[in-house]
């Protein structure tokens, strides 16, 4: 399997997605988040997007020269519309404004609408926990997940993600997690593998139980928790779409098809200052307790960090490149050329 470095795998992307009717600002703002999906070993959100995002860039499902626009209605509130674009280029403003914002009022909000797949959510928040700030997002999906005791499906796999800063510059503390017993993109990937997934991933469209992954992709995903997990969608829901105007889950268009409407998702952000809760002389406390609870998980053996793991990956995807594997490598060269359709 090739291995190539992290600024082959942007520029790869880049020219792909710029053949397929992309601006080469929204093509940059695209391969930076999956080329650091890759990096942080969620290859199910990585380089894997590139023919359906391709597809459907070149259909007009997503309009890859769509410039977001951004309205500030109150003083702690933004609002990003991405135009039926890529969802990064807007995520780029939310987080860019918040970080700005965030300290001013102690606490901002970005609700993003007319958006599409954000990727990995984990990787966004810690942008915002690595300029000083507690952050969290919410996003939703096209319907993957019925309502507990349901057949039809209702709710998308809706990440969640937070993140937290730590002292003297040690890596952020970061939770992101799907509500669907897997994210989608582990199916999508096995899909285009070849392989099989284990069982209680997912149930085909009779409600059974499936190890076939395009089985999978047409039935429903199997919630994370049980009802908990379908509780929790419900709720990102509600934030990420009913919140900002966007498309419920079921009213949302297929991420990995180029046919059908722009699929018109959300995305809330919201950011926090840890000192906001400093008053007067008294010295900002969080960042101190949120070393207390760290070093008391690091402490015992065996226990991990939420996010750590991806720091290790990170150095050595820097260091050494990824693993892309050849079909995929020559699917993505082809892309936007005469030969795709063949590949």
């Amino acid at each position: 399997m090739p291995r190539i470095s992290l600024t082959q795998a942007h520029d790869l992307a880049v020219a792909a997605l710029m053949r397929c009717n992309t601006s080469r600002p929204n093509a940059e703002a695209v391969a930076r988040a999956l080329i650091a999906a890759e990096a942080v070993g969620q290859a199910g959100h990585g380089l894997r997007r590139m023919p359906s995002y391709a597809a459907q860039s070149q259909s007009g499902k997503v309009d890859g020269h769509a410039v977001p626009t951004q309205t500030v209605g109150r003083p702690g509130v933004l609002r990003v519309d991405a135009q039926n674009g890529f969802a990064y280029p807007a995520m780029d403003l939310a987080v860019d404004w918040l970080t700005a914002n965030a300290p001013k009022q102690g606490i901002a909000v970005a609700g993003i609408t007319h958006s599409h797949h954000c990727g990995v959510a984990g990787v966004t928040v810690e942008r915002l926990a690595d300029a000083g700030l507690v952050a969290m997002m919410f996003a939703n999906a096209p319907a993957a997940m019925a309502p507990w005791g349901g057949r039809r499906a209702l709710f998308g796999t809706d990440p969640i993600a937070f993140a937290a800063p730590r002292a003297d510059g040690q890596p952020a503390i970061v939770v992101d997690v799907s509500l669907s017993k897997v994210a989608r993109g582990k199916i999508m990937a096995a899909d285009q593998r070849g392989d099989d997934i284990p069982e209680g991933w997912a149930l085909d469209g009779e409600g059974r139980a499936t190890t076939d992954p395009k089985a999978a992709l047409a039935g429903t995903m199997i919630p994370m928790g049980d009802a908990k997990g379908t509780a929790l969608a419900l709720m990102v829901e509600l934030l990420a779409a009913g919140l900002v105007g966007a498309n419920f889950g079921h009213e949302a268009s297929s991420f990995f098809t180029g046919e059908g409407p722009a699929p018109g998702v959300g995305q809330l952000l919201l950011a926090i200052d840890p000192r906001a809760f400093a008053f007067g002389d008294e010295p900002a406390p969080a960042l101190s307790r949120f070393e207390d609870l760290a070093g008391a998980v690091e402490t015992q053996p065996g226990a991990r960090l939420p996010g750590a793991r991806r720091v290790g990956l990170r150095k050595q995807a820097m260091q050494d490149g990824i693993e892309v594997e050849d079909a995929l490598l020559s699917q993505i060269e082809a892309l936007g050329t005469t030969t795709a359709a063949q590949v």
